[in-house]
């Protein structure tokens, strides 16, 4: 029977005095060598039991440490009322995130590389255009432009779902005000639902990665700061590599400001997608090939570690 290639450890840390659960993985072998981290967090509504797992496992196969959290309001992590969702918590909860990863013994704080997918591909370069010591990014799938997004909604959902959404979301701000509980609507619906996705591919492609004890609910006063979220505009100020990773095929949000972002970047990398949509990278062949880029990118930007070390003198590359 083969031992386990890494050691998974259930550790938590602060964001504004909320304790933020995360999954903290190490290659079995690693001892105290002070190693490249990923941090990692996933999308609209998403925990980190939703798919994010086998990324990490193929991330610390090839030695780097990595680092998986819940946002605070969702999942394992703490913090009510639940299901709370602003772009500014979620934000503080990835700075407070690196500065975990950073302070902890055998992470090189040098080498912290950030992985974002979907709504948290814009906070990974949002967070790395402000934070120059970040040495890489990975923006899978990513949302770079609210208005865009917002115009996509529009395209699929309708005007009076449009109205509807808007309207929940100042009366979910009102609760917040008045210190009520927010105004909760489904994160996801099948299309023609009322729900902050309802594209053609939303419905299934979430459930393909949903567990069981997710909750379909967020507040919905996100919508009313959603157009006005542009992380396309801090391309230019992005120092660090970043990998754009966009579905050309994508109707939850805009390949076309996946692919600026790229061009806009200093230091941008873009692999197009043809013929995917937005959920096809977390499941099947479209998984193997987002990751196996992935694996690529961080390879050329953090360095190698033991593991790639030996890999490269085994295989010959």
């Amino acid at each position: 029977m083969k031992s386990p290639r890494f050691k998974r450890m259930n550790v938590s840390f602060a964001s504004q005095e909320t304790q933020c659960r995360a999954w903290f993985y190490h290659p079995a072998d690693a001892g105290s060598e002070a190693l490249p981290c990923i941090v990692m967090a996933h999308g609209l509504g998403g925990t980190r039991a939703s798919g994010l797992a086998p990324f990490a496992e193929r991330f610390v196969a090839e030695g780097y440490r990595v680092l998986v959290f819940d946002y605070r309001y969702f999942g394992d992590s703490g913090g009510k009322p639940r299901q709370l969702l602003t772009v500014a918590n979620q934000l503080a909860d990835w700075r407070a995130a690196i500065a975990f990863a950073r302070c902890q013994g055998g992470v090189d704080p040098a080498r912290i590389a950030l992985w974002g997918t979907s709504f948290s591909g814009g906070h990974v370069t949002s967070i790395a255009a402000r934070d120059h010591r970040i040495a890489a990014v990975v923006a899978q799938n990513p949302m770079m432009d609210g208005l865009a997004s917002v115009g996509m909604f529009l395209g699929y959902a309708g005007l009076g779902n449009l109205l509807q959404l808007s309207a929940l979301g100042l009366v979910d701000q009102l609760h917040g005000l008045i210190g009520k509980d927010p105004l909760l609507i489904p994160v996801v619906g099948r299309h023609g639902d009322f729900a902050a996705l309802s594209s053609p591919e939303a419905w299934d492609g979430y459930q393909a990665i949903a567990t069981s004890g997710w909750r379909n609910q967020m507040s919905a006063r996100f919508a009313l700061t959603l157009s006005l979220y542009r992380p396309i505009t801090l391309a230019k100020q992005l120092r660090c590599p970043i990998l754009v990773q966009a579905c050309m095929e994508d109707s939850v949000v805009s390949p076309k400001a996946a692919v600026r972002v790229a061009e806009l970047a200093n230091k941008g990398e873009l692999r197009r997608y043809e013929g995917m949509g937005h959920f096809a990278v977390y499941v099947g062949a479209g998984f193997e090939t987002a990751v196996t880029d992935q694996i690529a990118f961080f390879r050329r930007t953090l360095g190698g570690t033991p593991s790639f070390r030996d890999n490269r003198d085994t295989d010959g590359r």
